[in-house]
């Protein structure tokens, strides 16, 4: 039996469901909070776990409550999206639970040991590992398992989270949209980024009128952070954002690996650089090779004369 931590609205929880099917036996969903959907995910039981002190997201009271299912259940796998909050509950879990995490994974064997594939050093090897444990402790690696809607609404079960005044010490009190609004970087279907290559913070101009144009997000790249043109919200990267649009179109950025593992999700890769030779090259689907400065506002001309504006 597989139980899959899920974080409402998040469709890479449900890429994690997807991926437990493969594990074999029932599958088990839970739901700290809203049951909004609950029936919906796919899974054989949803669990959707309450407790009048959990106002907002608590990492402690999140790792129990999940612990504490998978006792009740018989859990023999434990697993949730390798997204930054995925990973950290479930290191809190494995700790709980006194076993080893195996994080982004993107194919498990059963067995005894259980036979996994994961991603490595930011994406740039994949390592094929045996995990000796009694129980399971996973996260799936975003946007490699197609989420697969087959199988009919499971049923919903109520929990009563039992929590000590320790486990909600920690707790999302409040959150602060980031500044500017529009289209965030992990739901973008189009997503235009600058990197070290637009020369400064005014050079964003053109990426932002050709971001307008395309309805699309705007990103940077970590060399942007790090000088200060742009806030780490907009980076893209291991250590930024992992986007996976239809359309990924990066300007002026070299294609370092720790970029590379935050679009790896990308459908389609439009690089403009004045590098023919840069290591983005290798994944682009299509190039442009000139000065950033130059071609982007050329494309934003084009658009603006085909739409008729």
């Amino acid at each position: 039996m597989n139980l899959v931590l899920i974080q409402p609205g998040d469709d890479v929880s449900l890429q994690a469901i997807t991926h437990a099917r493969s594990l074999g036996g029932p599958v088990h969903a839970l739901i700290v909070g809203s049951d909004e959907g609950a029936s919906e995910l796919g899974g054989d039981v949803v669990h959707v776990a309450r407790h009048d002190g959990l106002t907002g997201f608590a990492p402690d009271a999140h790792a129990r409550i999940c612990a504490d299912v998978a006792d009740r259940i018989g859990a023999t796998a434990i697993l949730a999206a390798g997204t930054e909050r995925g990973n950290d509950l479930m290191a809190r879990v494995a700790a709980r639970i006194g076993e080893a995490l195996a994080a982004n994974c993107i194919a498990v064997t059963p067995g005894q040991p259980l036979a996994l594939t994961r991603i490595r050093w930011g994406g740039s090897l994949l390592e094929e590992a045996r995990l000796h444990c009694g129980r399971a402790v996973l996260t799936v690696a975003p946007h490699v398992v197609a989420t697969d809607p087959a199988g009919s609404p499971g049923s919903v079960s109520d929990v009563a989270a039992d929590l000590d005044d320790a486990d909600l010490v920690v707790m999302v009190r409040d959150r602060v949209a980031a500044a500017g609004g529009g289209v965030s970087l992990a739901d973008a279907k189009v997503v235009v980024t600058g990197g070290r290559g637009v020369g400064s913070a005014d050079g964003f101009a053109p990426i932002e009128e050709l971001a307008g144009l395309l309805g699309a997000a705007v990103g940077c790249s970590r060399a942007v952070t790090m000088a200060g043109w742009r806030p780490h919200t907009d980076q893209v990267g291991q250590t930024g954002t992992k986007i996976s649009p239809d359309l990924y179109i990066p300007c002026g950025i070299s294609g370092a690996t720790q970029h590379m593992a935050g679009c790896k999700g990308a459908k389609h890769l439009l690089a403009i650089n004045s590098d023919p030779e840069a290591p983005i090259m290798a994944s682009a689907d299509y190039a442009v090779i000139g000065d950033v400065l130059e071609i982007v506002p050329a494309i934003s001309a084009e658009l603006r004369k085909v739409r008729g504006t």
